[in-house]
């Protein structure tokens, strides 16, 4: 079997069962859930969704994020987003993308009630790097100008502010923030914010990226916090991925990917 197959087997694996598509399907509607939250939710024992979000885990479709005593349960699209673009964008994208904009909208019209919690957004990978090469490359502004397009500028010191600068030369900055949280090199959380200043500092957004080392390989979560809108969580769903992808090439390759990834969703975060 190619290996590459093979390694998507715990995906198909813990898609399989319906008890934990409907878990997958429950973060879907309300991201970020604890342990009890879930079991409340499904009727569930907590041992059984223990054994099932164990799965869920190990297959990378889940990640806990800590937060004090809590574990909160994220999905995460990185697998299910191998499997599009592998088997599903190359063939039939266009159609699939009108099909999802009218099932959306038909969605949105059935909705009764108002809700303006925007979920939280999680994304993890695992890349090939020491701990110190991923952190270099996200705070270094001539690597980021690569994998980006941007330059990311800053001291990297809390409470710096830092620039989203973009590196055609053009000098135009489209994001600002403040470093809030500087842990070289495992953990770095910044707001993200209008260059404008038109909005308050309460409303910035905030993108934490935590670093974990194992061996040969760290395994890279991106978290972005404080979203403003729903607009604002489906471009980042898009950006983050092509942006990560493109770091995790030239971390492993020595290059970016041939083409900007993403100009296929037509997104940059």
């Amino acid at each position: 079997m190619n290996s590459e197959a093979g390694g998507m087997d715990p995906v198909f694996k813990a898609l399989a069962d319906p008890t934990r598509r409907l878990l997958l399907d429950r973060l879907r509607e309300q991201n970020g859930q604890t342990l009890r939250e879930l079991c409340e939710r499904l009727d569930m024992a907590r041992q059984s969704a223990t054994q099932h979000l164990d799965v869920l885990v190990g297959a990378g479709l889940v990640t806990v994020v800590r937060r004090g005593r809590e574990r909160l349960h994220y999905l995460n699209p990185a697998p299910l987003h191998e499997i599009e673009e592998r088997w599903i964008s190359e063939f039939d994208r266009p159609r699939l993308q009108a099909l999802g904009a009218i099932k959306s909208q038909a969605e949105e019209y059935a909705m009764t009630g108002d809700s303006t919690t925007v979920p939280t957004y999680v994304y993890v990978t695992y890349i090939r790097a020491t701990a110190e090469q991923v952190w270099h490359a996200l705070t270094d502004a001539d690597l980021t100008a690569r994998f980006w397009g941007h330059a990311n500028i800053s001291d990297w010191q809390p409470g710096s502010s830092w620039e989203h600068r973009r590196s055609d030369g053009s000098g135009v900055v489209d994001g600002v923030g403040r470093v809030l949280l500087a842990e070289p090199p495992t953990r770095l959380a910044i707001t993200f914010e209008d260059p404008s200043g038109t909005g308050s500092p309460g409303e910035a957004s905030v993108v934490t990226f935590l670093i974990e080392p194992h061996h040969d390989i760290v395994r890279l979560t991106v978290t972005h916090e404080n979203l403003p809108d729903e607009d604002a969580l489906s471009s980042i769903s898009q950006g983050w991925p092509a942006v990560v992808a493109n770091l995790k090439s030239l971390l492993e390759t020595g290059d970016v990917l041939p083409q900007v990834p993403w100009e296929m969703s037509g997104t940059h975060a």
